[in-house]
Parts: structure tokens; C-alpha cells; sequence
């Protein structure tokens, strides 16, 4: 699992735009950071949190375990195994954790918020550029390069999950039945999910050893030096498990679901466009168990497939477009309420930047509400059985599965990418060169995903300008 791989490295040292502050002496605890301390700590981390959720939790390690102290390495390595579990962002959900922790309700709303929003707005701007001027050569001839070095992350992501996850042949022949299901028969996404979770339960059983968690979190702990929140501290007040926080929770939460969504229904009817977005992405938020490439495959199957809210150019552009942003990946899916709302333009011709802004908003409210829900319901539960949780079988068969569909997920860029036409149309041979170079730097020399979409994006408007 990610934070398996995390820690056997010992969190490598990660070149972070933050200000660096003088560390505490070691002998004693530093001071509580008040609320507008944390405050500007999550924004400026909003606008830097690059490199995926491998980079982003090294990140938080860095700062708050190393640096700040403001949490112990024990309960940071327990929150990000409650983190694990759950589908959604698991970078995000674990700043949202541990901002819950430190300031309540208040502090869990503005890491989890802050951590988004920076991105929102980056993704925002480069959707209305898309959309407006998409058609000019030299935005054409970018995208021309940075389509090749997404098929080329996505394999990348295979390659990196396969080799954490599928330690024998059991789990393998998972991700092989996982990947012929969707592949060959094209089920649903969530069947697949299911379905694996029911191997994985019943695997667990037959075969443990080929379903326990391999290795633990191991590797080389931070120096044993006090924290805020130390190994030993008790749990605060307001992180103690009550019943009835739960059951308020749980009815806040589903009134901030419901309502939007009855009153898009009772505004537009239940078959609109802005309806079903925000029905079809709560289903996608509780399905995305191992990251944004994961859920990528349902995303495509419903917004281009199924509803036809985005051509299948446009759902790689829209990848592209997610990994040169700060925040989660998942935020792609902003991209995809975007143009799916201006295209739909429900307000009318005139007002389709209004239609796309509401759709991206509608998109990502509805994507990140159960992550909160999850983080505040879920949060004291944790923390009162802090020495027992664990990751379980069915997790472990889903991440198998997750391999086979991330591997379709790559034929399926590979395919849209090298023949644009379709097959009976022209072979794309300058982006196989420029996918081909963009693996190589990304498996063979390590490079960051930045640099290669940069690279790459330089290259596609080279070949643009050359042809002209």
C-alpha cells in the first residue's frame, strides 16, 4: 500500500515551497499552534500540494511530524491507515484528520477545504482556456504532446500499484479477471469493486497469508522527540466517540446531500444533466478505493459512455489538465462537470461559462462531501480503537482488482491517443514517439510528472509549429 512504500523509504525529503520554521528543541513539546496558524499552514499547502498523493503525504510527514511537531509520528501513521481504507482522496481526507484532531470541526472543514480549493480554481481557469481557445494551433499542438505523457502516467500508476500490491499468483489472477471484465465484457465498475471485495473476504479465509498486509509500516521512524500530539497524549474532548455526535453528523450530512439534489431535481427534473452529475459523482465518491486512476474507468463509462457529457479526447485532456494543478487528482473530475455543463448550456448560449462554472461546482461538492463525512463520523471512532485498526482482506482484493482496471484504462488512452480516427484511420507515429520517451523518463529516470508533461507539452507545439 502507498504508505508501506511511504515509510520503507523513510519518507524521502521533498523540496516544499513552505517556509521552513526553527524546529522546537527536542527536551520539551513546542507550543500548541493556535487556529490562524494552522490556518496559513493549509492554505499555503493548498498551493503546493504537487506530485500525487505519494508526494502530498510526504508533504504532510515532512511539516508536521519533522518540522512543526505538531503531531507524533505514531498517531499521524495511524491516521493515515483509517485514511487507506476509505474511498476518496486519501492525502486530503488525512489533512482533513489531522485538522480535525488539532481544531475540532473548524480546523477538519479548512485543511480539507484548503487543500481543494486552490485547485479548484487552477483547474477552473485552464478549463474556460479549453474550452474557449482549444481550437488555436498552438493549444492544439500542447495538447498534441501532453495526450501521449498521460498514457504514459497511467501505465506508470499500473506499473507502481502492480508492484506494491500483487505479491502472488492469488492476487494476480484478480487483477487479470478484473481487467478481462472490463476489457472484454465491459462490466460496470462497481460490479467489479464488489466483486473483488468478495473474493478478497472470502480469500482471507481459505488463503490468509495470501491476503494479509505486507509488511506493515515499517522503515526508519522520526527521532523520538515530543509533539503537540504526542504517542502518549489522551484524546482530546472533542475527539471522543458519543452516539449522538454520530447521529448528527450522519443527518447533517445527508441534508447537505439531499437538498442540492432534490432541488436540481424539483428545477431541472431528475434526467437533466446538473441532476445526474450530482447523482452520478456521489456514486463515484464511494468508489474511489485506490485513487483517482481507479475511478477513472467509471468516470469515463458514465460521462462519455453512458450520458455523452464529454468526447473521449477530451476526457484525456481533462487528465492532462488535472495533473499540472496543486490538490488531488480526483479534482479531473471538475474538468469533467465543466464541460459537460457549458456544453450543455442549460442558461442558454450567451451564459455557457455560467453553465460549466456551475457544473464544476456542482461535480466537486458532491465528489468531496463524503470524504468530510467520512473524516468527521468516522474520526472519533478511530481514535478510540487507535492500537487495533487494520487494513482488511476485502481491501486488499479490491487493490488487486484496481490493477487490471487502470491497465484498461491505459489501452484505452493508448488507443485514442495513437489512432485519433479510430483504426481504420491514420497511425499517430510522432505520439508514440513522444509516449515512448515520456515512460522511459517517468520508470527509467524517475522524472516528475511535471517535468514530463512540460517537456512533453513542448514538444507536441515544436511538432505543431514545425508543420505549419
Amino acid at each position: 500500500m502507498l504508505s508501506d512504500t511511504l515509510l520503507r523509504s523513510g519518507f524521502p525529503v521533498m523540496t516544499s515551497p513552505i517556509p521552513q520554521v526553527q524546529a522546537p528543541s527536542a527536551a520539551a513539546a513546542p507550543a500548541a499552534p493556535t487556529f490562524n496558524e494552522a490556518l496559513r499552514f493549509w492554505l499555503r499547502l493548498g498551493f503546493v500540494s504537487f506530485g500525487g498523493p505519494a508526494g502530498q503525504i510526504a508533504i504532510l510527514h515532512q511539516e508536521l511530524v519533522e518540522r512543526r511537531r505538531w503531531i507524533s509520528e505514531g498517531r499521524f501513521l495511524h491516521a493515515l491507515n483509517y485514511c487507506m481504507l476509505l474511498p476518496g482522496p486519501e492525502a486530503q481526507q488525512l489533512a482533513t484528520y489531522l485538522g480535525w484532531l488539532m481544531h475540532r470541526t473548524r480546523g477538519g472543514l479548512v485543511a480539507g477545504v484548503l487543500f481543494v480549493l486552490p485547485g479548484f480554481f487552477c483547474l477552473l481557469a485552464l478549463s474556460w482556456i479549453y474550452v474557449r481557445f482549444g481550437h488555436l494551433v498552438w493549444i492544439a499542438g500542447l495538447f498534441h504532446g501532453i495526450k501521449p505523457a498521460v498514457t504514459a502516467i497511467v501505465v506508470q500508476s499500473v506499473v507502481r500499484i502492480g508492484s506494491r500490491t500483487l505479491k502472488n499468483p492469488t492476487l494476480w489472477a484478480i487483477a487479470a479477471a478484473a481487467f478481462a471484465g472490463i476489457f472484454v465484457w465491459n462490466l460496470p465498475f462497481p460490479l467489479i469493486v464488489a466483486a473483488a471485495a468478495l473474493c478478497g473476504a472470502i480469500g482471507g479465509r481459505i488463503l490468509p497469508g495470501h491476503f494479509a498486509l505486507g509488511g506493515g509500516h515499517v522503515g526508519q521512524r522520526a527521532a523520538a522527540r515530543p509533539a503537540v500530539i504526542d504517542d502518549n497524549t489522551p484524546i482530546p474532548p472533542h475527539a471522543r466517540f458519543r452516539a449522538s455526535r454520530l447521529v448528527a453528523i450522519a443527518a447533517a450530512g445527508l441534508l447537505l446531500w439531499a437538498a442540492p439534489l432534490g432541488l436540481l431535481a424539483a428545477t431541472f427534473g431528475w434526467q437533466h444533466g446538473f441532476t445526474q452529475m450530482g447523482w452520478f459523482f456521489t456514486k463515484a465518491a464511494l468508489l474511489t478505493f485506490g485513487g483517482a486512476y481507479a475511478v477513472l474507468p467509471y468516470v469515463y463509462q458514465g460521462a462519455v459512455t453512458h450520458y455523452g457529457w464529454l468526447q473521449p479526447a477530451q476526457m484525456i485532456d481533462g487528465l492532462a489538465l488535472g495533473e499540472t494543478t496543486p490538490g488531488p487528482l480526483i479534482l479531473v473530475v471538475s474538468f469533467v462537470g465543466f464541460v459537460g455543463g457549458y456544453q450543455l448550456a442549460p442558461f442558454g448560449a450567451d451564459a455557457s461559462l455560467a453553465a460549466g462554472l456551475v457544473g464544476a461546482t456542482l461535480v466537486t461538492g458532491f465528489t468531496f462531501l463524503p470524504s468530510f463525512l467520512f473524516i468527521l463520523a468516522g474520526g472519533p471512532l478511530v481514535e478510540s480503537t487507535r492500537d487495533v485498526l487494520q487494513l482488511s482482506a476485502p481491501l486488499t482484493g479490491i487493490t488487486a482488482a484496481i490493477v487490471g482496471v487502470i491497465l484498461n484504462l491505459a489501452l484505452f488512452f493508448a488507443y485514442h491517443v495513437l489512432w485519433p480516427t479510430g483504426f481504420g484511420g491514420s497511425f499517430d507515429g510522432i505520439s508514440l514517439a513522444i509516449g515512448i520517451a515520456a515512460a522511459i523518463a517517468l520508470l527509467r529516470y524517475k522524472r516528475s510528472v511535471p517535468q514530463v508533461i512540460g517537456a512533453c507539452a513542448l514538444a507536441g507545439l515544436a511538432v505543431a509549429l514545425l508543420a505549419r
